[in-house]
């Protein structure tokens, strides 16, 4: 029987050279992986409390939206700066070179709410964290952070661990 980690292609250096790209796109567009996938980011969740899903742009996007339907919760996107209409809330954060900015709606979330957060790779944890900072500008409380693969090495998990996060993956990849 096939696992998640079975339907998801590495793509050898890309965006550079050295990188090896874990590319989930394959997952999607399989059927019965997308499925497995799906069932499995939202197994540990069924029964809690979860009022909203949020998905980081933007493959989270895809996840985050058929958890929350299978949840029968509302999903809220954060984007990446300016891809958003109406009043936002920012958050800077480091990338590899340089930096980006991700956003929020500032009426996305409503104090006390319970979120999980949703994407589809955990690296060096930059991106989550700013959404786990706009979420909590916002009083979200953050349930769990669900992803479908891990980079260990490159210590995301230990990031959002130090945070006080609970994190689910579902696989987890060596190497960059």
């Amino acid at each position: 029987m096939k696992t998640v980690q079975d339907y998801i292609r590495t793509i050898p250096d890309f965006p550079h050279e050295g990188i090896m790209f874990r590319d989930v796109t394959t997952l999607f567009a399989d059927p019965r992986g997308f499925r497995l996938a799906i069932d499995q980011l939202l197994h540990p969740y069924v029964g809690m409390q979860i009022d909203k899903v949020v998905g980081l742009e933007a493959r989270g996007f895809i996840l985050g939206g058929a958890i929350a339907h299978q949840l029968s919760v509302g999903f809220v996107p954060i984007r990446k700066q300016g891809k958003l209409p109406g009043k936002v809330i920012s958050q800077p954060y480091t990338l590899e070179y340089g930096e980006a900015v991700m956003e929020l709606h500032d009426d996305a979330i409503e104090a006390g709410e319970k979120i999980l957060v949703v994407d589809d790779l955990l690296a060096t944890g930059g991106t989550v964290e700013a959404g786990i900072k706009l979420l909590e500008k916002l009083g979200g409380e953050i349930v769990s952070c669900a992803f479908i693969i891990d980079l260990p090495e490159l210590g995301g998990r230990k990031k959002l661990e130090a945070m006080g996060m609970d994190v689910s993956v579902l696989c987890a990849f060596q190497g960059a």
